[in-house]
């Protein structure tokens, strides 16, 4: 991964079992950031630096984002400099948000257009945060949290470490093992995940009704599986949710029964992730109808 440039890693112990998931960053070709999900990737690091030419520390950045079909206008607005050239799909970029230096980059937490930024510890923050609500009000950027995100990354098949994955599954068992590089020298887990199943345990839901987080999923009546994420998709008009299923490789469109937020057992199917734009095209800003919302 050449400098400027962002790439998704997994950390595993050394069973193979998966301690968290983010977005490794090379700012410069001796320097790295790590934006993590959930987990102590910290201690991971500073446990496994031993023998390496190599220091690790923690530097108090806290990321955010701006997304959605108009984040790249509000980026020209906000910027001081204009749009930053190039700025690519996982790209890295520095630019001036009201004077204030920021690194920015082409991720985000929900597969849609957007960008994420970075506050650093000399940033003041309270600024930064006006200047860009001031720069996204005209293309009506408004502010929420985590659950506002929460249906699109079920929908892009985007996992939650701690609920979706967890110590006791591989990236194999939940359908991350595209990035393992079974080549590569040795790595934490190498040998164990070796002798693990290749078929995945991890699959989408779509449900008559709203997935209950924790409830049981069943074909023919037996439990099979359970619920990680779930929700209502008012694009998709259905039931949506992630279950990690107790045995592998289960095809899509296997036909079950899933416990919903009303305590019911209601209909579904599982069913591959991403339950659409499977190409990762909006993200890359090649895909660009909007969808029309429907209540």
């Amino acid at each position: 991964m050449r400098p400027g440039r962002c790439g998704y890693g997994l950390a595993c112990y050394d069973d193979g079992g998966l301690i968290v998931d983010g977005v490794l960053l090379r700012l410069e070709p001796d320097l790295f950031w790590y934006a993590q999900a959930d987990g102590d990737f910290y201690s991971w690091a500073r446990a496994h630096a031993r023998g390496m030419d190599v220091e690790i520390s923690d530097p108090k950045v806290f990321v955010s984002q701006v997304q959605g079909p108009t984040s790249m206008e509000i980026l020209a607005a906000a910027s001081d400099d204009g749009m930053p050239e190039p700025f690519g799909y996982f790209g890295i970029a520095r630019v001036r948000f009201g004077g204030q230096e920021v690194v920015i980059t082409r991720t985000g937490y929900t597969n849609e257009l957007g960008w994420e930024f970075y506050t650093e510890p000399q940033h003041d923050a309270d600024a930064l945060w006006r200047h860009l609500t001031a720069a996204g009000e005209p293309f009506g950027m408004q502010l929420f949290g985590l659950d506002s995100m929460h249906i699109r990354r079920i929908e892009a098949g985007i996992l939650n470490a701690g609920s979706d994955f967890d110590h006791t599954t591989t990236p194999y068992d939940a359908g991350l093992g595209r990035f393992i590089d079974e080549d590569k020298g040795d790595f934490i887990g190498k040998q164990a995940l070796t002798n693990a199943s290749r078929k995945p345990r991890l699959s989408g839901l779509l449900c008559e009704a709203e997935p209950h987080i924790g409830g049981e999923v069943c074909i023919d009546g037996n439990p099979a599986g359970r619920v990680t994420a779930g929700a209502i998709s008012p694009y998709l008009q259905s039931g949506i949710g992630i279950a990690l299923m107790y045995a592998p490789g289960l095809a899509a469109g296997t036909q079950v029964t899933v416990r919903c937020i009303d305590g019911e057992l209601h209909a579904g199917e599982l069913a591959e992730l991403p339950l659409y734009d499977k190409q990762a095209e909006i993200p890359r800003g090649i895909r660009v109808d909007i969808p029309e919302r429907k209540d």
